[in-house]
């Protein structure tokens, strides 16, 4: 078996340490004991962008933010999909992230950074989508574990009734807020209905094969 080889590490904005590890050709981030990311498993995160831009058929140039980076799976995936016409905004709040993607991981990155469509902000998703009024006709958000943040407490806020309340009005009038988590949350689909978005929930598996634990995206409506 080969050996797990540590990369890197980064400090999360008032939360713990990430850490890159490489085992042969795969990559791991890893959060204490709970391994966050890893590129075998990339479904989900391909599917948060495919079923977003599936429901955004209608617009020419629309106009995406997508928060955090993490290794790229749904920005690819969202670019694919995605017309030239397009804009996708990228928060990503921990630096060496977009350093990994330039640096070890540059293969995996396939030059999606460099896409003239995108925008990568060093920055909260949180502070994007406050100051975004009727800016965006998707937002993507894959920050977290889940509504129940795991790697920095203040992600739970962009879940509460005031954070998606201010998603909802970073958004264009029957724009997409699409969230992705490991599992079910019935609560927050309650707090999504409560906030006025018209709710639809998807069940992905993690690999791209169709294999593995099955994850949740909500795809909420602004009416």
């Amino acid at each position: 078996m080969k050996v797990r080889e540590l990369l890197g590490t980064a400090q999360v904005p008032g939360g713990e340490e990430l850490r890159l590890f490489r085992r042969d050709k795969d990559f791991m981030i890893v959060l204490d004991r709970n391994e966050l990311m890893n590129s075998r498993m990339s479904g989900s995160e391909e599917a948060l962008a495919t079923l977003t831009v599936g429901r955004l058929k209608n617009r020419t140039n629309p106009r995406l933010l997508i928060g955090g980076y993490g290794m790229g799976f749904t920005l690819r995936a969202a670019l694919q999909a995605l017309s030239r016409q397009a804009e996708v905004v990228v928060a990503e709040l921990v630096p060496e992230i977009v350093a990994w993607a330039r640096g070890p991981m540059a293969e995996l990155t396939a030059g999606c950074l460099d896409d003239p469509r995108v925008t990568i902000a060093e920055q909260d998703v949180a502070d994007l989508i406050g100051g975004g009024a009727g800016t965006y006709d998707a937002i993507l958000l894959d920050v977290d574990n889940g509504p129940d943040g795991l790697t920095r407490e203040e992600n739970n806020g962009l879940y509460s009734d005031d954070g998606l309340r201010a998603a909802k009005a970073a958004l264009v009038p029957g724009g997409i807020l699409a969230v992705w988590s490991a599992g079910d949350d019935p609560a927050f689909t309650r707090r999504l209905g409560g906030a006025g978005f018209q709710v639809a929930i998807e069940k992905v598996r993690a690999r791209a094969n169709g294999k593995g634990a099955q994850h949740t995206i909500w795809l909420a409506r602004r009416r």
